[in-house]
């Protein structure tokens, strides 16, 4: 009876492991009998909750999954209804991007959708980020630069699917040559600057590709536009070498022979050749008005160093054509004329001495026959572009010696300020710090202020660029800088100090934030910074970093004009022209910091994205959450 009741109490608990006990006994001999049954019952049990715990997960994850595709979708039905074309357009297309893998017939679609949007917006000749309605002329040239939406459509798709992409060019060139007809104004011969508006189109396309690191897709889409030397063509074929130096002079071989073969090749074709060969990003034409165009990177220009057997075909197709007979002066139909060939042999002359000394008597017959007649000597007017990249740039002394040989020269306060401001830049650019000294004898007060600010920002940036994290503190304390460049300052000096002293790394961005309060007005600025200051506390303190991004989202919601991809600028006018610095970017975006409150903690990220209340960066911070759950899943299927 007591045996019974026993039995019924223990089955009544886990018969499962009284079964399996009972196996034991029957298998295994008496020493192991009740060690071995005890290990077989727990891996029973381990093994059940290890099933559960993976089922488990598996479902959160499943559920994360649909949550971040509903959030996608749902935003893109909003996006429907935006009246800024702009934004509308863009929305749609990256939602697209970020749905492709996990809901491919629906990325497709919102693409389809975001294209009619940039059809319609590029129609009524909407802008980018501004809500302005500015000259054609200004219209045009965004599109040229590739800002125009329905290029921005094209370039995403085309990242996800080079067919796509494709059919979007197809229907923009059509469209281009039905807008051409209308207006009874064809597209006149390459002109050696400017390539077809298709071509540019592509090209741009294939640019963004190159950026994203899809170097051979890049270089398919570009294939169809490089049969022609121009700044587009050239420009991507030096963006190319940087990531596959083979492939590109691939293509620069084959358009070198291509262009020895055209008779309508002249000396600014071999201009353009010469800046893939020696001054990457540096493109000069030399017309034959005696104007000049070009185009200059912001960095240093660095020589690719070709091998030598394409180096020595550049200088025997260079020769060939800058070698071609002149034809009568009535006849002369090139885009240089005579001038502008002048002014191309000069320039590559001193390249010939090095490389092909035996072709520079030729070209120096050649510069005999273009003075001749009644031809203007070039010489009582040369421009600083013809050794720009070929020549050693002067030195500290050389830039003051011509500082005060033009002030001799100059009786009028405004000149000589700006001969000033154009000699302090350019010393403070080689990291000279006499810059500040020639900035302090400018007379204007705003431009002395404005000249002085870039020459001590110029000098946080070197040393920035350095890794030099005290350095730039330092400046950044002493220097005649505004808020906003000083909070910047800050923090990237500790984004330099996180992994090796993250205490002296916070205390900097405490530091940051204190500045960004200083900036008068409610301007993208602050909110952009504090973005950026919160990015790097989430590796420092993430507490603060929540705190920050809440700010953040404060300052924005106060900013008219705060987007979540805001480049702050600033501008200093000099002598030969306007130059602008950008800071921001990645580091200072909505879209890198989402991704990584979503990854700590989702719902929290989720509100706080909620919290903006304008479109644009409500948009751009939903997105990030949901590609951020997207693109980890991706990551796991993929192992």
């Amino acid at each position: 009876m007591r045996a019974r009741r026993t039995v019924r109490i223990v089955k009544g608990k886990c018969l499962e492991w009284i079964l399996i006990s009972l196996s034991c006994l029957l298998l295994l001999p008496p020493p192991t009998l009740a060690q071995g049954c005890v290990v077989k019952a727990i891996q029973a049990k381990a093994g059940d909750k290890q099933t559960s715990q993976v089922s488990e997960a598996e479902a959160l994850e499943a559920q994360r999954r649909t949550f971040a595709i509903s959030l996608v979708i749902s935003l893109a039905s909003e996006a429907r209804g935006y009246s800024d074309l702009v934004l509308r357009s863009r929305v749609l297309a990256r939602a697209a991007d970020v749905l492709w893998d996990a809901d491919n017939s629906t990325a497709r679609a919102l693409f389809g959708r975001a294209w009619e949007a940039a059809e319609k917006g590029d129609a009524e000749e909407a802008t980018i980020n501004t809500k302005d309605h500015p000259p054609a002329m200004v219209v045009a040239l965004r599109r040229m630069s590739g800002n125009d939406l329905r290029s921005e459509v094209a370039s995403m798709a085309a990242r996800r699917d080079r067919a796509l992409g494709e059919a979007f060019l197809a229907k923009m060139k059509s469209e281009n040559e039905r807008e051409t007809r209308a207006s009874k104004s064809p597209q006149g011969p390459g002109d050696n600057w400017s390539s077809s508006d298709a071509a540019t189109k592509r090209l741009q396309i294939a640019s963004k590709l190159l950026h994203d690191g899809q170097t051979e897709r890049a270089l398919e889409f570009a294939a169809p536009a490089l049969d022609q030397v121009n700044t587009q063509s050239i420009g991507f074929l030096s963006e190319l070498r940087a990531k596959d130096p083979a492939g590109a002079d691939r293509v620069f071989a084959s358009l070198l022979a291509r262009t020895e073969l055209d008779p309508a090749a002249d000396a600014n074709t071999v201009s353009g050749l010469s800046s893939y060969a020696f001054t990457p990003g540096l493109y000069i034409c030399f017309w034959a008005d005696g104007q000049t165009t070009w185009s200059q990177p912001d960095g240093p220009i660095t020589p690719p160093n070709l091998p030598a057997p394409l180096l020595n075909r550049f200088f025997e197709v260079a020769a060939a054509i800058l070698l071609r007979p002149l034809p009568p002066r009535d006849q002369d139909f090139s885009s240089s004329g005579r001038t502008g060939k002048y002014q191309v042999v000069k320039r590559l002359l001193p390249l010939f001495d090095q490389y092909s000394p035996n072709t520079s008597a030729a070209l120096r017959a050649q510069l005999t026959a273009l003075t001749g007649g009644s031809l203007k000597d070039p010489n009582n007017n040369e421009s600083p572009l013809l050794t720009q990249g070929i020549e050693p740039e002067g030195n500290a002394g050389d830039v003051l010696e011509r500082l005060q040989d033009q002030l001799d020269h100059s009786k009028i306060p405004r000149e000589r300020d700006e001969i000033c401001a154009a000699a302090a830049m350019t010393l403070a650019l080689q990291g000279d710090v006499r810059a500040r000294d020639v900035a302090d004898k400018i007379d204007d007060s705003d431009r002395r202020t404005q000249t002085r600010q870039f020459v001590d920002f110029e000098f946080v940036q070197r040393a920035i660029r350095k890794k030099e994290a005290a350095e730039a503190t330092r400046l950044a304390r002493t220097g005649q800088l505004t808020h906003t460049q000083r909070a910047w300052a800050y923090t990237q000096a500790a984004r330099l100090l996180l992994d090796s002293q993250s205490e002296r790394a916070s205390q900097l961005l405490v530091e940051a934030t204190e500045e960004v309060g200083r900036i008068d007005g409610n301007v993208p600025d602050r909110a952009v910074l504090l973005v950026g200051v919160a990015k790097q506390f989430l590796a420092a303190d993430r507490v603060r970093a929540w705190e920050t991004m809440g700010d953040a989202v404060k300052a924005a919601n106060l900013a008219e004009d705060f987007t979540g991809e805001n480049v702050l600028h600033f501008a200093v006018v000099t002598r030969s022209g306007v130059r602008i610095i950008g800071i921001g970017g990645e580091d200072f975006g909505l879209s890198g910091v989402f991704q990584s409150l979503a990854k700590d903690e989702l719902d929290r990220a989720t509100d706080l994205a909620k919290r903006f209340q304008k479109d644009a960066p409500r948009a751009t911070a939903t997105l990030a959450i949901a590609r951020a759950i997207l693109e980890k899943q991706a990551a796991k299927n993929s192992k």
